[in-house]
Order: C-alpha cells, then structure tokens, then sequence
C-alpha cells in the first residue's frame, strides 16, 4: 500500500474534518473514500465516445435485438 502525503492550508482542513465527521469518518478514511470514488468514475472522454457509438447505431441495435 502506498502512501501519499497532501499539504491543505489550516481552513481548508477544518473544513475537510467537518465534513468527514458528517460521514462518521476520520479525515484520513473520508479523504480515501473519496479518491476511491473519484478514481472508479468512467473517463469522460470514454463515456462520450461509447455514447456517440450507441448512438450512431441505435437503430442497428434495434434490429439486430
């Protein structure tokens, strides 16, 4: 496991603690969740490549269904 250490100025850390003490977290566990989400989103350009090939051939895949 690897680890990564991030320097956030005093406000913006309070603010980090805030919110991670809405979610029942630490700091630390909130930070990590969130860069989990962030990381298992879809590439953006992915996403828009996959949606204009479905949409190119939305009625080919009607027929073939």
């Amino acid at each position: 496991m690897a680890i990564i250490k991030v320097e956030i100025n005093d406000s913006k850390a309070a603010i980090l603690r805030e919110k991670a003490k809405k979610f029942g977290l630490l700091p630390d566990q909130f930070v990590t969740a969130s860069i989990e989400d962030l990381i298992s989103q879809p590439d953006h350009d992915f996403e828009a490549a996959m949606q204009k090939v479905l949409s190119k051939n939305k009625e080919l895949y009607k027929r073939l269904s």
